[in-house]
């Protein structure tokens, strides 16, 4: 059997297939590509023609598990790198005293998930409201902290509404 063949016969299907699971035309374009590379290069270890399509398809699914694989390890430059890179939100500047700040019952439930840990569902159950109205807490505490940090620290929100740049706090510095 030719790379030809199966060009011919399952092209289009491999096609849409590919572009169900990738959703943009030009990534289908090179995992197709890629697909028929590898079909073409491995074409001699085909040894039943009536499986040619199974076949084939494999080294599809496998060219889109290699993107999908690929894309989540690529990080975007945005022009701005992360304010901090470290495990704690503890070390952000002035963020013990905004998170004294908070009215309570913002406070309980950002310090309940983001600091002890807790699943926001067991702070719903723990608290004894829904766990949307959690979600809806969390929300508005994380809206009035970069608030804060906006005005003290002069962070900036990247496209992704995270803070970015450097502390440029006048009760730190």
């Amino acid at each position: 059997m030719e790379t030809s063949t199966i060009w011919n016969k399952y092209n289009g299907q491999m096609y849409f297939f590919i572009l169900k699971k990738v959703n943009d035309r030009d990534t289908t374009n090179d995992i197709m590509q890629n697909s028929f590379l590898k079909i073409h290069q491995n074409i001699h270890q085909l040894k039943n023609r009536e499986k040619a399509k199974a076949w084939a398809f494999q080294i599809v699914r496998n060219e889109i598990h290699d993107y999908f694989n690929k894309s989540s390890k690529i990080v975007q430059d945005l022009n701005h790198a992360p304010i901090v890179q470290t495990e704690s939100y503890l070390d952000l500047c002035c963020f013990d005293r905004f998170l004294a700040n908070l009215p309570e019952e913002y406070k309980s439930v950002i310090t309940m998930v983001y600091i002890k840990g807790m699943k926001q569902k067991d702070v719903a159950s723990e608290i004894g409201i829904s766990l949307a109205n959690v979600k809806a807490r969390i929300r508005r505490a994380k809206r009035l902290l970069i608030e804060k940090f906006n005005e003290c620290c002069k962070y900036e929100l990247n496209l992704e509404g995270k803070l970015v740049g450097e502390s440029n706090c006048s009760l730190c510095n």
